[in-house]
């Protein structure tokens, strides 16, 4: 498939100036995922108190965001760099995986899908941990446990990598290219064929089972907070009685609650477009432009996690400021 320079113009960063800042965005955006990430790691990892279920699925996520940090953006940083300076795209940017040996979209896009599955399996799961916190308080220490929930996680990365190869295992049909328009490696149909292709009903297994989970981690959300309303309710107009206080949610599960409902709009929202793309695809729209915003609204979603909860987590927000304090009284001492 033949992605040259023509099909570059048709997105609005044409001129060197635009390129730059094109560049500087992503180069931004490694330094913000990067960071966050690392961040929320260690602040999991590294305190007692995150070191349950819910801290466990926050470093699959991050571990999931980070990989976008590390392998898909640097890649797009890479050839924009390169074309720049060259003034001609990297050789291997105008021919599909299919078309020599190696390609480096046959393992930075298993990489992308994987870890954007990675995320919204692990919202769900994270969304099915506070529900039972907030509508079963009493059973949350009897079902949610730290080795369920470590063999979900692994299941999850497992389910959803398989799913991220599955286009080229069952479709000879599908390739892996680096797309002039999105400036990330995307699936593709290697040959031209009639449309429309069996190939791309492969493909619409990616938005079927995004908006599967998404849908049902909205719904859980939405049952939750209605828990929560409830419960706020009768705390402010009845006396409740001393046997009901044992079954209610604590301030910190209503309040871990809200913080993952919060991921969960975050994340249905930057994902959203790219569920539009693949499906206009399908019907066989090529929206250049829209494609470059959506893939890279998704990437931004990668550093979006830490904000949240820096924001919404006081706990957080308290033991990443001491990871920070001793850097801030090094800088003191130096200045």
């Amino acid at each position: 498939m033949d992605q040259t320079e023509p099909a570059r113009c048709t997105v609005c960063c044409c001129t060197l100036v635009n390129r730059v800042l094109m560049v500087l965005f992503m180069a931004l955006l490694i330094l913000a995922i990067l960071s966050g990430n690392l961040m929320t790691l260690a602040v999991v990892l590294g305190t007692k108190h995150f070191h349950t279920p819910q801290g466990y699925l926050k470093a699959s996520l991050a571990v999931a965001d980070l990989a976008v940090g590390v392998f898909v953006v640097p890649l797009s940083v890479y050839a924009e760099v390169y074309l720049m300076a060259t003034d001609s795209a990297p050789e291997w940017t105008l021919y599909n995986s299919r078309s020599a040996s190696f390609h480096p979209c046959n393992v930075i896009g298993p990489v992308f899908a994987g870890c954007t599955l990675v995320s919204i399996s692990t919202i769900f799961l994270l969304t099915i941990e506070r529900s039972i916190a907030v509508l079963r308080p009493l059973h949350k220490g009897s079902v949610i446990t730290r080795k369920r929930t470590t063999v979900l996680i692994v299941l999850s990365w497992l389910g959803s990598f398989f799913l991220a190869v599955s286009p080229m295992v069952f479709s000879s049909e599908i390739v892996l290219e680096y797309n002039s328009c999105s400036r990330m490696c995307n699936y593709a149909l290697g040959t031209i064929g009639e449309f429309p292709s069996r190939a791309w009903n492969i493909l619409l297994l990616f938005p079927v089972f995004d908006f599967t989970l998404l849908g049902g981690t909205v719904v859980i959300n939405v049952v939750s907070m209605s828990s929560i309303r409830q419960h706020s309710k009768r705390r402010k107009h009845l006396a409740e009685r001393e046997h009901q206080s044992t079954n209610k949610p604590t301030f910190s599960d209503i309040k871990a609650a809200k913080t993952i409902g919060t991921l969960t709009l975050a994340f249905t929202a930057s994902f959203a477009p790219v569920a539009v793309f693949v499906v206009g695809n399908v019907l066989g729209n090529k929206w250049c432009n829209f494609s470059f915003f959506a893939f890279w609204i998704l990437a931004t979603n990668s550093c979006w996690n830490v904000i949240i909860y820096s924001v919404r987590d006081q706990k957080f927000r308290l033991c990443a400021h001491k990871l920070l304090v001793p850097f801030r009284r090094e800088d003191a001492t130096a200045g």
